[in-house]
């Protein structure tokens, strides 16, 4: 299994090297070529790179990288090699193979269920925000106006999505050493805190059921009361019922995500007294 996700990670590294490094034909130059860097946003690159204590070989990756598809099309309509959306695909599977090995090492004799749940929990959106956010990467998004003025540099989706591609970028940039030391440095406080004998903590649903039945109360229901955004990148906002109260909301770019906000928020009201009856 190793051996097949090393070979498609290489396969698309290969093909995004391709893009970025071959030489062009003037005609060609338009459609896959990154935009010129500035010196001003070369400085402001620098920023990130010492946040990160990673100094890229080659800018543009990183540049592309922090490129939003939105930002591309309106810079150039159908230039779709100048956006992250491949990188992020690229990171996410590096991203996963680094944490299944690293867990792997760290607890070699836990059983595939549980390596499975603490991996869930370390790739998950709520867990690479957090990481997102440590760095400042909204600061440094490329976004078009629209996106701009709904507050794209704060959204989750957007975060998350160009936390994965910088691991691509890094990769693509450095190797898997360099992008396995990244994340290491990233996580290492997370998965020091991920306890493989408790991981009800981080399934939120399933905790809340569990708490509710415990006293005796009516189980949670959740609804639907709002998608935003378009098709390729919907946001989901739930409301969560318990009995005929509404307790707790949550949103989230997947249902699920929002289903787990929702019963968060609730569990906290729960076990600290806030609502007792329905």
């Amino acid at each position: 299994m190793a051996r097949k996700l090393n070979s498609i990670i290489s396969m698309v590294a290969d093909a995004l090297r391709l893009t970025s490094r071959r030489k062009k034909t003037p005609r060609a130059r338009a459609t896959i070529a990154l935009p010129r860097i500035t010196s001003s946003r070369r400085k402001l690159l620098k920023t990130l790179e010492e946040r990160i204590d990673y100094s890229f070989n080659d800018i543009r990756l990183l540049e592309r990288a922090l490129t939003h598809r939105s930002y591309a099309h309106e810079q150039q309509p159908g230039a779709s090699y100048l956006h992250n959306e491949a990188m992020e695909f690229l990171g996410d599977s590096i991203l996963g193979f680094v944490v299944s090995s690293w867990l792997f090492e760290l607890f070699p004799k836990l059983p595939e269920g549980k390596l499975s749940k603490m991996k869930a929990y370390l790739v998950s959106a709520a867990s690479l925000v957090e990481h997102a956010h440590r760095i400042g990467l909204g600061e440094f998004l490329r976004l078009n106006k629209g996106e701009e003025k709904t507050g794209g540099r704060r959204k989750r989706a957007l975060l998350v999505d160009a936390y994965e591609a910088l691991i691509a970028a890094i990769y693509l940039d450095g190797g898997i050493e360099k992008a396995e030391q990244f994340v290491r440095d990233q996580l290492t406080s997370a998965i020091q805190q991920v306890n493989p004998d408790d991981l009800s903590k981080t399934d939120y649903k399933s905790a809340l059921q569990e708490e509710l039945q415990a006293r005796n109360l009516p189980a949670p229901l959740y609804v639907l009361v709002e998608t935003l955004g378009p098709d390729h990148h919907r946001t989901f906002r739930v409301e969560l019922h318990v009995g005929s109260k509404l307790v707790a909301r949550g949103e989230g770019q997947a249902i699920k995500v929002a289903h787990q906000e929702a019963a968060r928020v609730a569990l906290k009201k729960l076990t600290e007294g806030m609502f007792s009856s329905a």
